[in-house]
């Protein structure tokens, strides 16, 4: 009597290579999410919220001086305690009511996909929160790419603004490889997909790099890290919305860089003699050019965190500006 013996089929390489893929893509998405929870429980908001058009807002009011309320927005990747931790809140807090917001998206406040986050959005988000909580005519500090939304808060909002500071900014369309190379972080389903799994990752094995880079000559402050958590840089929603700006920075500066002569208020501009990240020239030095009466600081050995090589000229600034 012959028996046959049943033989379970077997996969193809290439199958049990996808099989393999996608076993270790849902693994780290899931090593990802317990990251992102346990950051953000290790790391509770240090500040207040206020909910506009559908956002919630994380913000730090520093209320000690009553005088010339200062708003403070930060570039890509940060948070609002950037400015912590480069002490600039606590020089503007001696003279200044100061108010830091975490962008959309980024730190502690809520990105909603139901609308394309650009500068001038952002603005238009801003505008109200800092007129919801009693702050009149604020100068308002941007740095990098927060600098752009300074700007476009500027344009869409004059008659509420006394002034600008704006650090670093990048004001003009230009060729940015990294502006490329964010954009399928940014893409919706793919972007979701990366930002869980691959793009995680990479940014793990870039941000220290990343970091040098911006504070350039100078070293990464030792304490940086302490104030900036790095696991709550890497989230997930982190990863968006700063995927989100850098594509979309380059658009939105060809787009704004068109009304810029219609400014009147004062604005200061200030970049580092030795920044890495912008052409100093390109950006700072062109749009000084075209503001008629703008005042243009340059700092010498300074990188693209000039509010850290020199908090105190940064801070006089504001001064002068409010004054």
């Amino acid at each position: 009597m012959l028996q046959t013996l049943s033989r379970s089929p077997r996969l193809a390489p290439s199958q049990a290579a996808v099989l393999a893929l996608a076993a270790a893509a849902a693994a780290t998405a899931v090593w990802v999410r317990e990251r992102a929870r346990q950051a953000e429980h290790d790391h509770p908001p240090d500040g207040r919220f206020i909910h506009i058009d559908g956002v919630r807002l994380h913000y730090l009011l520093r209320e000690e001086s009553h005088g010339t309320p200062v708003v403070l927005l930060h570039g890509n990747a940060l948070t609002h305690a950037d400015f912590l931790a480069s002490g600039l809140v606590e020089r503007l807090a001696r003279h200044h009511t100061v108010l830091a917001f975490d962008r959309p998206g980024f730190g502690h406040s809520t990105r909603p996909p139901d609308r394309h986050w650009t500068p001038r959005a952002q603005a238009g988000l801003l505008q109200p929160a800092i007129a919801a909580l009693g702050l009149h005519r604020p100068v308002v500090l941007g740095h990098s790419l927060g600098a752009l939304v300074a700007l476009a808060m500027a344009l869409e909002y004059p008659a509420s603004l006394p002034g600008l500071v704006l650090l670093g900014g990048y004001y003009y369309p230009s060729v940015r490889l990294d502006s490329l190379l964010v954009a399928p972080v940014a893409v919706p389903v793919l972007g979701d997909v990366l930002r869980h799994t691959a793009a995680a990752v990479s940014a793990r094995l870039l941000l220290e790099r990343m970091m040098r880079r911006l504070f350039a000559p100078h070293p990464v402050p030792p304490g940086f890290f302490a104030t900036l958590p790095r696991e709550l840089l890497l989230r997930p929603s982190q990863l968006r919305a700063n995927a989100e700006d850098g594509a979309c920075m380059v658009s939105e500066a060809r787009a704004l860089c068109e009304r810029y002569a219609r400014l009147k208020l004062p604005v200061t501009l200030m970049a580092g003699a030795e920044d890495r990240l912008v052409d100093r020239e390109a950006q700072t030095g062109r749009l000084h050019e075209e503001l008629a009466g703008s005042e243009l600081l340059t700092v010498p050995g300074a990188g693209h965190m000039l509010h850290y090589a020199a908090p105190d000229a940064v801070a006089q600034a504001v001064d002068r500006m409010a004054g």
